[in-house]
């Protein structure tokens, strides 16, 4: 199958060089040509399966025109070795954790999906691959953990300095080996700024092979669609349901409305945003307007201009009506975060992250839900990941798992940069 760019349909790019290129060279993102629709035979036998053989024949539905079914299975098998659980909340609402990968976030079922089929299309090359990415907290480590020591693959983790929690930043600053942590003067949106204009670089392409991890890349976006699946699986009897998606780069959401094109039966897509509201706004507007992030405690949602966004267009012909006709999206404080994460823990006992708590918020403020039909809210990140804002809202210690615990403990090790792109070019080429 061949994948267009967003900007110009005519531009396209087999799997594997939109993969290795990561950002069409008209600076779109790639998409595929054709969505496959699952019969409904296939749907409905999801509701045996486990998320891991629901994600295989995903997997072999989206990719079987590029690679063989043996191929996709030892991807799959390889990247999907933990669950994505659905537990229930409260009367009607369920949360689908999807914070049970290595890193405790939902970005390791795409990260780790992607660094094994780059892995595939790298075999037998004789020059590094060079992997950037931008990161506002948790992709960064998961990419690091995803392609830790993957040979032939060197990775460049931008962040923004005092932009991501210290947990966040322990993880993807403490690998080593192949993985570097570039520690930016700045903002995410400069730290994707930084990425994007590599990639559109004659000189740096020239010298370097250079790709992206961050859900622009096809290899990291399409596999968050196979959650969605099994959110609808696990919920058993429902025919339909809703799903509230806490929304930053819009890469998740993206994949979501993806699984949709694909015949997953979603009633209504719901938006779940910080006060970095571009994308609210939009819907209320029909005016895309892209602004300078502002820093939350919901920090992975800190996007003034949402990468994903392009897709989202592409994929309703750039109708505000039909995109406002497919979700609604809500934006929320620090303080109503907060308050969420109190009330929930308070009468349900069930412990929100930030972006969670965006999400359970949204979900209940959406009124037209019909009774009887039950809404589904991404649980994006361990609440342990923010155990100094959460604390602070319950007046209890959270429990921090092993993982975070042992990255706690080791050093730090990041080079620092201004937000400035000569700097960073420089950077790249006299490594």
């Amino acid at each position: 199958m061949n994948y267009y760019s967003t900007e110009n349909r005519q531009l396209k790019r087999s799997l594997k060089d939109a993969v290795l290129e990561g950002l069409a060279p008209d600076g779109g993102l790639f998409m595929p040509e054709r969505i496959p629709l699952l019969t409904e035979a296939q749907i409905q036998s999801f509701r045996s399966k486990s998320f891991h053989e629901i994600s295989r024949d995903i997997a072999i539905s989206l990719f079987h025109e590029d690679l063989n079914e043996t191929e996709i299975i030892e991807i799959t098998d390889a990247a999907i070795n933990f669950d994505t659980p659905l537990v229930y909340v409260e009367e009607g609402i369920y949360t689908l954790e999807l914070f049970h990968g290595p890193t405790l976030a939902f970005k390791d079922v795409g990260a780790r999906f992607m660094a094994r089929m780059l892995g595939h299309f790298t075999m037998g090359l004789d020059r590094e691959i060079n992997v950037l990415v931008a990161t506002s907290g948790d992709t960064g480590s998961a990419v690091a953990s995803g392609f830790w020591n993957v040979e032939g693959i060197r990775v460049f983790i931008l962040y923004p300095s005092g932009g991501v929690s210290r947990l966040q930043e322990k993880q993807l600053t403490t690998l080593g080996g192949n993985i570097m942590a570039l520690e930016i003067a700045g903002t995410f949106d400069d730290c994707q700024r930084l990425v994007k204009s590599a990639f559109q670089d004659k000189d740096l392409h020239d010298h370097l092979i250079l790709t992206s991890a961050n859900s622009i890349n096809l290899a990291r976006l399409l596999p968050q669609s196979f959650y969605y699946f099994n959110a609808w699986a696990r919920l058993r009897d429902a025919r339909e349901f809703y799903v509230s998606v806490p929304s930053g780069n819009f890469g998740n959401l993206t994949a979501g409305l993806i699984a949709g094109k694909m015949g997953l039966p979603v009633k209504h897509y719901i938006v779940a945003t910080n006060v970095n509201d571009v994308v609210p706004e939009y819907l209320q507007t029909g005016k895309f307007r892209p602004r300078p992030s502002i820093p939350t405690i919901a920090n992975a949602m800190d996007v003034g201009n949402p990468s994903n966004f392009a897709r989202i267009l592409d994929l309703y012909g750039h109708s505000h009506d039909a995109i406002v006709d497919a979700m609604n999206a809500y934006a929320y404080t620090d303080d109503e975060l907060r308050e969420t994460i109190g009330d929930v823990y308070q009468r349900t006992g069930y412990l929100l992250d930030p972006h969670g708590a965006a999400g359970y918020r949204a979900l209940k403020a959406y009124t037209p839900r019909e009774k009887g039909i039950p809404g589904v809210f991404l649980e994006t990140a361990h609440p342990g990941k923010f155990s100094l804002t959460v604390e602070e809202v319950i007046r209890s210690t959270v429990e921090i798992p092993t993982q975070l615990q042992d990255a706690s403990s080791k050093k730090k090790s990041s080079i620092t940069l201004a937000a400035d792109f000569p700097d960073f070019k420089d950077f790249l080429l006299h490594l």
